[in-house]
């Protein structure tokens, strides 16, 4: 099987968008609808790479991973931010938090299946 992702975005289409692109690449995807439904769907699972958006409702991506780096499973999981930020005070705070890479929206398929693959080959 391949590499399963977990996909955090409060817009049910574009969370759609990046699993039909992820999926196409062959990796396995987890949808979440904001970081407090992403850990409990995620429970004590680990997968290989989380796509978070920054601005939800419920819990931002921010919080969600402090959240996700206290948990031992997924320490050291690779994080991308996928948000419409922008700002540098926001892609600092991001990586405070444990945030590997940032991406900003709208993204390119391609750009994305790169970033991923960078991702995983760290």
């Amino acid at each position: 099987m391949g590499k399963s992702i977990l996909i955090v975005d409060d817009s049910p289409s574009l969370r759609q968008m990046v699993a039909m692109t992820l999926e196409e690449a062959g990796y396995a995807v987890m949808q979440g609808a904001d970081g407090k439904d992403a850990l409990g769907k995620l429970g004590s699972k680990r997968v290989d790479l989380i796509i978070t958006d920054l601005n939800m409702p419920v819990m931002d991506g921010i919080t969600f991973i402090k959240q996700i780096r206290t948990r031992a499973e997924s320490k050291f999981t690779p994080i991308l931010m996928l948000t419409t930020e922008s700002a540098a005070e926001k892609k600092a705070e991001g990586k405070a938090a444990g945030a590997t890479a940032w991406i900003v929206k709208p993204f390119e398929r391609a750009k994305l299946l790169q970033a991923v693959d960078r991702l995983f080959l760290k």
